[in-house]
């Protein structure tokens, strides 16, 4: 694909980098495709080489890209992405429509680790993380059914996870949720733009969401565990990772 449509660039190389990344996080360029030349990026966003060749060391440093003498340069797997890299999680910031692979692989991630940290935090809460969640809960209920609100409600659904994170009092789990907030912000924005776009309410997930509260508050690590992956099970289904159970014809 060319770089026709990129948006303007004028910055440095740092922000020339994060333009290039955004692009190959949202899947203009597939695993394996040829990434464009130095002499062809220099052209089209009139920079220099030696500002072009800062960039590109950044991609290749974060896992997108590969750089090889005699070969050039090709997007790497989604597999290979650095997405624990403080930069990786900087350029996912706001982007609306990550590329479908990248939003399953992150999603298995979540399915796989969230459920866990859940049945930490019921452990390990203290009374301000419950007010922590209590809040985040709170937020999400008050602008579910405000269409105007949606930014602000996925801001409170972030929240929330957020606190189930620090709620944990594990070291790595609480910087994991730290660095994997862009990416739950990607993937939440992603399931309610579903949402928004079918015309469903979001009383299903504030539900799920409530029995997650409600369990770790009871200091139930089975409740908890269960609940949290409920709560992703209806992102899966948003998503289109999995398809919606059959309603019952009784």
């Amino acid at each position: 694909m060319t770089l026709d449509g990129l948006p303007h660039h004028g910055g440095g190389a740092e922000e020339l980098a994060r333009l290039l990344a955004r692009a190959l996080l949202a899947g203009r360029w597939q695993p394996g495709d040829a990434f464009p030349r130095e002499l062809d990026l220099c052209a089209h966003f009139a920079v220099s080489r030696n500002q072009v060749r800062n960039a590109l060391a950044s991609l290749t440093a974060t896992g997108l890209i590969e750089r090889t003498a005699g070969r050039g340069t090709v997007v790497r797997a989604v597999v290979d992405w650095h997405l624990l890299d403080p930069l990786m999680s900087e350029w996912m910031v706001g982007l609306a429509d990550p590329d479908p692979q990248l939003v399953r692989e992150i999603f298995a991630f979540r399915y796989s680790a969230e459920p866990v940290v859940a049945r930490l935090a019921t452990e390990a809460a203290e009374a301000a993380d419950l007010e922590r969640l209590e809040a985040a809960f709170q937020g999400m209920t008050r602008t579910a059914g405000e269409p105007e609100a949606r930014g602000l409600h996925a801001e409170y659904d972030v929240a929330f996870h957020d606190a189930i994170y620090l709620a944990s009092h594990n070291l790595v789990w609480r910087q994991m949720g730290h660095l994997l907030r862009p990416s739950i912000i990607a993937l939440i924005q992603s399931s309610q733009a579903h949402v928004h776009q079918e015309h469903e309410s979001l009383d299903d997930s504030l539900a799920r969401h409530g029995r997650v509260l409600e369990a770790i508050r009871r200091r139930d690590p089975a409740a908890a565990e269960h609940a949290a992956r409920e709560v992703l099970r209806r992102t899966a289904i948003d998503l289109g990772i999995v398809d919606a159970p059959a309603e019952s014809t009784h």
